[in-house]
């Protein structure tokens, strides 16, 4: 299915507010996914819940962080602004914007180390056994301008490829 019919399908199933569509699908699945990514505790079931319904029944008797319900609900938020921002250039600022939203009201909102809004102020590392390391606090804007240039070239490439593709399709008739 090409991309722009994808995503005009995806902004009416929003509108319809109904279940069982891709855009219910969508929504459901990347919620949960992130949130099980960063730790999060709630089921695919509990999270298709809280789409549906703004509210669960825990289906156990585990702790729930206020965080992650919060953050399930921003995703939610997340998911719409990106589909309604699809056809604008990936920018620092639009990156800043996601985070806002994904941590709005949440505790790492209210606590400075985590600079929502900006960029991080603090070194860190990804995982414990296969260690990633991140960029630098001091070069995080900078790598992040280059990743998103370099998102930016694979997908003028690819238009390219597309472009030369579809002439010599046309040449040949």
């Amino acid at each position: 299915m090409e991309i722009a019919r994808l995503k005009e399908e995806l902004i009416q199933q929003r509108k319809s507010k109904f279940k069982g569509n891709i855009y219910h699908y969508s929504q459901v699945n990347f919620a949960y996914n992130s949130n099980k990514i960063e730790g999060g505790r709630l089921s695919e079931d509990e999270t298709e819940e809280i789409f549906e319904t703004d509210s669960f029944i825990p289906k156990s008797d585990e702790t729930i962080k206020l965080d992650d319900l919060i953050e399930m609900k921003n995703h939610f938020r997340l998911f719409d602004y990106a589909l309604d921002t699809l056809n604008d250039d990936l920018s620092k600022e639009m990156i800043i914007n996601m985070n806002k939203i994904l941590k709005r009201n949440t505790t790492d909102e209210e606590n400075p180390r985590y600079n929502v809004g900006g960029f991080k102020i603090i070194p860190n590392k990804i995982g414990l056994i296969n260690v990633i390391d991140t960029s630098a606090p001091e070069d995080v804007e900078k790598d992040a301008e280059a990743e998103v240039q370099k998102v930016h070239d694979k997908f003028i490439k690819k238009v390219d490829e597309l472009y030369i593709a579809k002439e010599k399709q046309i040449m040949t008739v």
